[in-house]
């Protein structure tokens, strides 16, 4: 089933213990033919052991085209895993990743803080993390190949709400970089998280400050999502009523949802990479009506 719709601001800032590093610069020999691997620290955080003065880094996986070269301006990807906000790995996303540069995106897999288990504590640390991870592939954009104005945030359940997030929240720019997608690829997103629906209980009454489905406005992105109608984290009711609000806002999206289909299964190891094809071939064709798929 197929659904259409049309084409921001929490106080999150970079604090004085946090610290952004500059990409390496890289080059491509003409001898290589599938896409190149790299992973950069966009970060570094204080770990809670065994002392705050001590810190740990924060990484993201960068894939480019075999042709990549620096003076490029491509379309790029940033994905975030889902995994709750307390589990999950960048890789989720690697397959789709090598997918796109093979024809001719840069795509980022972000690696983010996991709330602990055990408190309620709300996804401070993760939308700060995304945040600020866009803000560094956009302000790095001449030294990834990238056009900073076409950055797309993609992701799955928990980490198609931090896509979400860059895309519905109000802009927060930091040294005049802007965090905001320019467009979202969304895997069974959780990105209604008022009351009764997921991820209430650690947003509480801050529904607001964290819940992109209650903040879509007229200037947020274009939007694809891609939702099982048995996924029991996210009823149907969900993603239609995100679609209605994005209509009322006239903004660009696309809402594609599969019988019979639970949550997470979207991802390539399941039903033998049936719907990862799918949605990834949806996906490709959103991004070339976009005009993001010319090589460079």
């Amino acid at each position: 089933m197929i659904h259409l719709i049309k084409h921001s601001m929490l106080a999150i800032t970079l604090s004085t213990s946090t610290t952004l590093a500059a990409p390496p610069a890289t080059s491509t020999s003409d001898t290589e033919t599938v896409p190149i691997e790299a992973s950069v620290t966009y970060k570094q955080v204080p770990l809670d052991a065994p002392s705050a003065s001590d810190k740990r880094s924060l990484r993201i996986d960068w894939t480019r085209p075999a042709d990549w070269q620096a003076s490029d301006a491509r379309g790029a990807v940033v994905f975030f895993h889902g995994g709750g906000w307390v589990g999950g790995k960048p890789g989720q996303f690697a397959e789709h990743s090598t997918a796109l540069a093979d024809l001719g995106l840069v795509c980022f897999r972000v690696e983010y803080r996991l709330l602990d288990r055990k408190n309620g504590e709300p996804p401070t640390d993760c939308v700060e993390d995304a945040s600020d991870a866009m803000r560094f592939i956009r302000g790095s954009a001449k030294r990834f190949g990238i056009d900073p104005h076409r950055i797309a945030c993609g992701g799955g359940s928990a980490g198609g709400h931090l896509a979400a997030y860059l895309g519905m929240m109000d802009d927060e720019e930091v040294d005049g970089v802007s965090r905001k997608a320019d467009a979202l690829l969304l895997f069974n997103p959780v990105y209604d998280n008022g009351p009764g629906q997921w991820g209430a209980k650690r947003v509480g009454e801050q529904t607001d400050q964290y819940s992109p489905a209650h903040n879509i406005t007229s200037d947020d992105p274009p939007a694809i999502v891609f939702l099982g109608e048995s996924d029991a984290l996210i009823p149907m009711a969900t993603a239609e009523r995100f679609q209605q609000r994005s209509q009322q806002a006239d903004l660009v999206s696309e809402l594609h949802t599969y019988p019979d289909q639970p949550h997470g299964f979207f991802n390539v190891h399941v039903a033998d990479g049936k719907y990862f094809d799918d949605t990834l071939g949806k996906s490709i064709a959103f991004l070339k009506r976009l005009g993001w798929m010319d090589a460079k």
